[in-house]
């Protein structure tokens, strides 16, 4: 499905605020914050109170009619609902209300379609677009014909009796199972890489949480702490989804001491399911990690909602089990908020400013490398590449020279301690 066209696009959002819904307000809020990420002006919005949404058309014939006239006076071509539509809702709402309409999962989509970089992300949101239009194709018919090309466009050589729309199903069906195809053998290739990380001995920190929490700013700051100003940064913006793409960096802690940093996609509510199964594959970076950085923007009066909307999509894709340091950044944006801040494994900082990454940094490594030990090994002179070794994976505090060999004085993992263990003369 390509891109949706939004030039000139002015919205009225339409919701349904159902029985002990706390954060329906700040939902339709983010609804809003979305079109606004790709250039639609919102001009209204609509709300019905609800036990629950209306089976076949989402929200009651008067509001449909309300949501109408409103588009007719304010001249909105485009309404936005704030949950996926079903195919039927979809189909009754075009029919009833008779413009363009579109739900806040394919506003989502649209927003990662527009933001992928790398090859495997553009196929992981296309799978998940495609996935989404399938049993649709019937209510987005319009809108597709409008965009032209992709699954939407016309189709040469019909068969004798088929329809355009089973042409366009096949058409489908058949990419979907070429993208869960390559993807799988991108999957394949990206498990190797973890192994060869694993197997490297050196503890991976991955960071999580809700888009917009600042984990670009964060990851940036970790890099010159590690580099300095020579740091080949990831990409930041303050806004809504600005990077997909998983990164994968070495940082150094002043002590010579080093982990791997990855981040993820960040979350939102009602991310669509099929974009969560879509990048599971990228998700699962966080899965096998030592440590997580769950980032949270402070600042914000729905934190603690981000952090469940986190930590529930985070299950969804079984990442379970793996120690968390929580990560309260914006604290300078906070009124009142007492930061650079360390308490019970959780700190306060501002990684725009730089205020507690430093006391981050200290957190991290006390975390990861609390199962290494100190020890004194006597490494004769015949075995330098063990020498070699130790100085290149681990943290060698001290380096003598006796007459039996090279003494180090060294913090060392469980498993290269096996490897120099009979070299072990005291711990």
């Amino acid at each position: 499905m390509d891109e949706l066209e939004w030039l000139e696009e002015s919205a009225i959002v339409v919701g349904v605020e159902e029985q002990n819904d706390d954060h329906f307000d700040y939902e339709m809020e983010e609804l809003e914050n979305l079109a606004d990420a790709v250039g639609v002006k919102i001009i209204g919005r609509v709300v019905q109170k609800l036990e629950r949404k209306h089976p076949t058309s989402y929200i009651g014939k008067g509001k449909i009619e309300e949501v109408r006239l409103a588009a007719e006076e304010t001249g909105a071509n485009l309404i936005i609902f704030n949950d996926e539509l079903s195919p039927s809702q979809l189909r009754n709402l075009e029919r009833d209300i008779e413009v363009k309409i579109i739900d806040r999962t394919m506003l989502i989509l649209d927003i990662f379609a527009r933001r992928a970089r790398t090859r495997e992300a553009r196929m992981q949101v296309e799978l998940a677009e495609l996935q989404y239009t399938l049993p649709r194709l019937v209510g987005l018919r319009a809108s597709l014909s409008r965009q032209g090309g992709g699954t939407g466009g016309g189709f040469q050589n019909k068969g004798a009796g088929e329809t355009k729309l089973e042409l366009d199903r096949r058409k489908i069906e058949e990419q979907i199972a070429k993208l869960r195809k390559e993807l799988e053998t991108m999957k394949q290739h990206r498990t190797l890489q973890r192994k060869q990380r694993v197997k490297s001995g050196t503890p991976v920190v991955s960071i999580v949480g809700y888009t917009n929490a600042g984990k670009s700013t964060l990851m940036n700051r970790l890099l010159s702490m590690s580099e300095g100003e020579q740091v080949k940064t990831v990409y930041e913006k303050d806004m809504l989804f600005a990077t997909l793409d998983t990164s994968v960096r070495n940082v150094t802690l002043p002590d010579h001491k080093s982990f791997i940093l990855t981040d993820t996609v960040g979350f939102v509510s009602k991310l669509p399911h099929h974009l969560v199964k879509a990048f599971r594959s990228t998700l699962e970076e966080a899965r096998e990690a030592d440590l997580l950085l769950h980032t949270v923007d402070v600042s914000n009066a729905e934190y603690r909602h981000m952090i469940d909307v986190t930590n529930e999509t985070l299950e969804a894709v079984g990442v379970e089990d793996v120690p968390v340091i929580y990560v309260y950044n914006k604290a300078d944006l906070a009124e009142g908020m007492n930061y650079p801040r360390v308490q019970d494994g959780q700190i306060w900082l501002s990684a725009k400013t730089g205020g507690g990454v430093a006391e981050l940094a200290e957190l991290i490594e006390e975390k990861v490398y609390e199962h290494y030990t100190t020890c004194k090994v006597l490494v004769p002179f015949d075995r330098g590449d063990l020498v070699a070794y130790l100085n290149e994976h681990a943290h060698v505090k001290v380096t003598d020279y006796e007459e039996d060999g090279t003494l180090l004085t060294v913090d060392l993992s469980e498993r290269d301690r096996k490897k120099v263990e009979s070299y072990i003369i005291s711990h």
